[in-house]
């Protein structure tokens, strides 16, 4: 199975969007990138698709309103940032999927709302009930209140979970690497992009984890835990670069470029 056929065959895509994707070199949002996310998505729309949208990009955005608290390393400071940033946050991904005709909803969770029953069955009815309406769900960690024993950490993990309550076909990795290599590509030349995933266990034996990345709270392991988590519900994941020129929508062509995951 290709990425083309894949992204093809599956109806109900969650698709989870790095911080690194999200921002600029100098640390503000990429809104550039937004405009023309929306635009690939509204093709998918178009053909009978459904999207539920996991976006970081909080603390970015809170960065790029309040450029003074950038270096304050205080909890405190950085929830309060998140707090702001997720408004302008979304108020760039409203303005975005507004010139496609297309409204959003927000979603903020914690780990508990997964591990609570009634939580979750009401997150996976709301998710329903605004996929089927035409709306584009927009999901983030609740970094403001979130604290360690409820915390899910990392974006990775948060849109497996949204991906298996939603009962989702394909779940999307963006992030600012073309996929799993088998050593670090930005520091040895002869690493080599593996394609597709069909054992984890034995994949883990073969490459090189490296740490996480300038502005996000993941890394290469943490996507690793989301496909563990996904194709064991028989949902298939892909890792793909983010931030190349129509990113989403080159994933429909014979040329795709990533990492895919198969479903157990």
């Amino acid at each position: 199975m290709t990425i083309a056929e894949t992204l093809k065959d599956a109806r109900k895509i969650v698709i989870k969007i790095g911080s690194n994707t999200l921002a600029k070199a100098d640390g503000t949002q990429n809104t550039e990138f937004m405009a023309s996310f929306a635009s690939q998505c509204k093709k998918l729309v178009d053909q009978g698709k459904q999207l539920v949208i996991v976006s970081s990009g909080a603390q970015v955005s809170g960065v790029s309103t309040l450029k003074e608290w950038a270096r304050k390393k205080d909890v405190h400071f950085r929830q309060a940032l998140c707090a702001i940033g997720q408004v302008e946050l979304m108020a760039q991904w409203r303005k975005a999927f507004a010139e496609q005709n297309l409204h959003i909803g927000q979603l903020l969770f914690t780990k508990d709302d997964f591990e609570n029953e009634h939580r979750s069955l009401n997150i996976r009815n709301t998710l329903f009930t605004l996929a089927d309406e035409g709306v584009i769900p927009i999901i983030n960690e609740n970094d403001s209140v979130s604290i360690d024993e409820f915390q899910i950490g990392d974006n990775d993990n948060l849109s497996a979970l949204t991906a298996i309550l939603w009962s989702a076909d394909l779940l999307i990795l963006f992030s600012d690497i073309d996929g799993i290599y088998t050593d670090n590509p930005k520091t040895n030349k002869n690493a080599e992009l593996v394609e597709s995933v069909s054992n984890i266990a034995e994949l883990r034996k073969s490459i090189k984890i490296g740490s996480t990345n300038a502005f996000g709270t993941g890394g290469i392991e943490t996507k690793i835990q989301a496909a563990e988590k996904t194709t064991v519900y028989g949902i298939p994941m892909l890792l793909a670069n983010g931030g190349k020129e129509n990113a989403l929508t080159n994933l429909t062509g014979e040329n795709a470029v990533g990492t895919l995951f198969l479903a157990e």
